[in-house]
């Protein structure tokens, strides 16, 4: 029997976490789990739940969204948070990504773009709205272009591990393609991003490109 990725849902509208939860259950590989109206009911029900995917928004009374992703990531939680917003400001989507979120959806998107979205970040992929990504080039990439290379020492191997972020493998497939561990891949991924004074692998694999 095929296990399902089980979800929960943090949205203080009711209608949208009915529609959302419906758009996902249609999906034989999610399962919505668990449903909460605040990012501190939100903080409670993954707790107890442990789910492998949360959806968060971003704007909800009390605690909003991205301090409901930095807790849960703070918590040391596996599941992966993907906020669902319909802001795409490029403070909100910077702050998301700076607190831990493995992706930034708009609620916008079309209903089968979702659970297809949701399918990659649960392989390892950081997942961007399309129409968001000029946003993300504009913020990072033009900052980092007035870095100097030779004021960035990276190894051999993180060299290696930095190509592979920047064609959006997982720690899983970087491990098999380069022979090594996944703890290994971690380690290395830590170090490369401290190097280059960067928060997350997303805005490492925007750092690659801009060097090509």
């Amino acid at each position: 029997m095929e296990t399902t990725t089980t979800v929960v849902i943090i949205d203080d509208h009711a209608l949208f976490r009915r529609g959302v939860r419906q758009m996902i259950s249609s999906d034989p590989e999610f399962t919505v789990v668990g449903e909460a109206a605040s990012g501190l009911e939100g903080l409670e029900v993954v707790a107890e739940l442990k789910p492998g995917l949360v959806l968060v928004d971003l704007n909800m009374k009390g605690m909003n969204g991205i301090e409901t992703v930095a807790r849960i990531k703070e918590a040391k939680l596996e599941s992966k948070c993907i906020m669902l917003t319909v802001s795409d400001a490029e403070a909100d989507l910077l702050e998301a990504l700076r607190a831990g979120a493995d992706g930034y959806l708009l609620k916008d998107m079309e209903p089968e773009d979702l659970c297809a979205s949701l399918k990659k970040a649960m392989s390892g992929m950081t997942i961007l709205h399309e129409s968001l990504t000029e946003i993300l080039k504009n913020a990072l990439i033009h900052p980092t272009l007035n870095k100097k290379d030779e004021d960035v020492s990276l190894t051999e191997r993180e060299r290696e591990i930095l190509e592979c972020l920047a064609k959006g493998l997982n720690n899983k497939t970087i491990a098999r393609a380069l022979g090594i561990s996944d703890t290994t891949v971690k380690v290395h991924i830590k170090h490369l991003l401290s190097k280059l004074k960067l928060t997350s692998r997303l805005e490492a694999a925007v750092w690659a490109h801009s060097k090509k």
